[in-house]
């Protein structure tokens, strides 16, 4: 099975206030749908409120991300599923769920992780 990243920007998600407890709760169950199909790896949105910090391989840390990424923020939800199709299918529910279109990868398989 291949492991599937879906995602979406936080500039994404616009959401009237008085709305976003259901989008919430249509997240949530999503979620719940997911854990309960067995296809759950696990899932959530950056800390925006948390800076990022670049380490280099000799342990230095400086402030900021890579220079070539652009800004990673948003919700992320990895699931492991047999097919694309199915991926894509998941990330219809989540899509509807918090009323934005959500992005497809796969990882590369690596038997080590």
């Amino acid at each position: 099975m291949t492991k599937y990243l879906i995602s979406f920007p936080s500039e994404a998600m616009i959401v009237p206030d008085d709305q976003m407890r259901a989008v919430s709760d249509a997240s949530h169950a999503v979620v719940e749908e997911a854990k309960a199909a067995g296809v759950w790896v696990f899932g959530g949105g950056i800390d925006e409120s948390v800076p990022p910090v670049l380490v280099d391989g000799d342990g230095t840390v400086a402030e900021g991300a890579h220079p070539r990424t652009r800004g990673l923020d948003g919700g992320w939800t990895v699931l492991e599923v047999p097919t694309r199709e199915e991926a894509l299918g998941w990330a219809a529910r989540i899509a509807a769920a918090c009323r934005c279109a959500q992005e497809v990868r796969a990882f590369l398989d690596d038997p080590a992780s």
